[in-house]
Order: structure tokens, then sequence, then C-alpha cells
């Protein structure tokens, strides 16, 4: 087993898990106010969407610095995103990355990753995927919360969950 892609399949379904559960409410819930680390859903899921948008661009081999600008003002564009448009969004970008996995021959290759917050550091691929994979459950765990906050019950999205799920589509 491919683990850095299996991992990938779980944050793409997990993401569609959370998205599909939301479907289910009122589409204002998207922007509700809450009073935490992001002050609505909608602005939660631009985060994670840009952000992973930025981690393809850095895989794809543009420089992080370029990538980050490129990508940064996609948060604010995606900002009021309907849970439809981020279920296609993502889906769309969960497609980008299998193509890209595809791509791949070795996911233990090392890279030069010059982060212009902390510095450079020789970064192995595969140790980028885990990151999107663990940065997006944060922010889905951060999304859950926000739920609960606004009356409403989240949706398991455990990657122990994803086990018992029919299989998926794997990269």
């Amino acid at each position: 087993m491919n683990h850095p892609v299996q991992m990938f399949n779980y944050n793409a379904w997990a993401t569609q898990t959370l998205l599909g559960r939301i479907k289910e409410l009122p589409s204002s819930v998207m922007q509700q106010e809450v009073n935490t680390s992001f002050s609505t859903i909608g602005e939660a899921f631009a985060h994670v969407y840009a952000i992973e948008k930025c981690w393809l661009q850095i895989l794809r081999g543009t420089s992080m610095s370029k990538a980050i600008e490129a990508c940064l003002p996609l948060q604010q564009e995606t900002l009021r995103y309907s849970v439809e448009e981020f279920m296609v969004a993502f889906s769309e970008l969960a497609e980008q990355y299998k193509a890209w996995f595809r791509s791949q021959d070795d996911l233990e290759q090392a890279i030069v990753l010059e982060n212009p917050y902390v510095g450079t550091r020789s970064t192995r691929l595969s140790e980028i995927a885990f990151h999107i994979v663990n940065h997006g459950t944060y922010h889905r765990g951060n999304i859950s919360t926000m739920l609960r906050q606004l009356g409403h019950a989240s949706t398991m999205n455990d990657y122990s969950f994803f086990w018992y799920q029919e299989p998926v589509k794997s990269i």
C-alpha cells in the first residue's frame, strides 16, 4: 500500500463527507458567524482550499513564495462559496492531486523547500503529502466544532471510519 496516496484519498473523502453533512443543513450555516479561529465555516473551507492549491503548485515545482502569492487570493475568491461550489472545487482539486500522484515514481524523493516564513530545508514529497492531510484534518476538526457551536451535529470523518467505507476509487 502506498501510504501517502492512501492518506490523500482519506483527506479527499473526509472533506467531501463533511461537506455532504453541511449540505443537509440550511445554506445559511456556511456564513453564520461563530467565535473561533475562523469567523464562518465558509472562511475555514476557503482557507483549506487555498492552502491545498498552494501545496499542489509546490509539488509541481513552483517555489513556495510564488505559490503563496498565486494561491492566497483564492481564499478571498472562495470565501462565499456555497456547499455545492466547495464540493465541486475540492473534487476537481482532488483529481489534480491524483494526476500528480500518478506522475510520481518516488514519493520519498526530497526537494528543497524554501519557506519564506521559517527558512530552507530538504523535504520528502511524502512529508508534504502527510502535511496536507494533517492540515485538512485539523481544520475539519475546527469546522466540526463550529457546527456544534451553531447547534448542529457534525459527522464522523476520522481515518478509522474511512477504513470501513466502500472501496474508494484509488489513484
